[in-house]
């Protein structure tokens, strides 16, 4: 069975861009349009790995990694998330890190680099 992966992003377009080179490895793909959305949506698929853009139009992912790390459900607080997010100021990668994301990348998306991140924690064609 392939591995779940949820990715909470406001923006189709990398969304789209995402779903396309994750399914390519054999993942399956689960979207989420806003934090609240992608709440409900990792506490009914339970994830393997999350990917999470930091600026959602309803709460912000800094909010979405804190509310999933302090679930108390342990399918949830454990799972791995990876920041995705055009922030790129000094201290964003430390925020992201202190909200409960394991590892931050920066837009635009680098579809070798997704692909070296999401194989850290999931390894490739495991179905």
């Amino acid at each position: 069975m392939a591995f779940k992966i949820l990715y909470i992003e406001d923006n189709p377009d990398n969304m789209r861009l995402v779903q396309r080179a994750l399914e390519s490895r054999g993942y399956q793909f689960f979207p989420a349009e806003n934090g609240m959305l992608g709440l409900e949506r990792a506490a009914s698929i339970y994830p393997d790995l999350i990917l999470l853009d930091i600026n959602l139009p309803d709460i912000d992912g800094y909010e979405v990694a804190r509310r999933l790390r302090g679930s108390g459900n342990s399918r949830l607080v454990y799972t791995p998330i990876i920041a995705i997010t055009a922030n790129a100021l000094k201290g964003d990668a430390e925020k992201a890190l202190a909200a409960g994301c394991d590892v931050y990348m920066s837009k635009p998306i680098n579809i070798r680099e997704l692909w070296a991140r999401v194989e850290a924690f999931l390894p490739m064609n495991n179905d």
